[in-house]
């Protein structure tokens, strides 16, 4: 899976515009247990992955 595909990702836009909506909810769940979000996140500066991990509540990636 390319990183970028994950910057980019339009179900991440769904759960950016409204997290509440279906595809919103189900690319939470899946960037939970995702091997490509999980090599991107970990691929960013320290400070931009915790970022990202508070703004979608993925504690795991902090």
């Amino acid at each position: 899976m390319d990183d970028q595909n994950c910057e980019n990702c339009g179900f991440r836009v769904k759960y950016d515009n409204n997290p509440k909506s279906f595809l919103g909810w189900l690319w939470r769940w899946h960037a939970g247990w995702c091997p490509g979000w999980k090599s991107y996140i970990k691929s960013l500066p320290d400070s931009e992955r915790i970022k990202l991990a508070d703004r979608y509540n993925l504690t795991k990636f902090k």
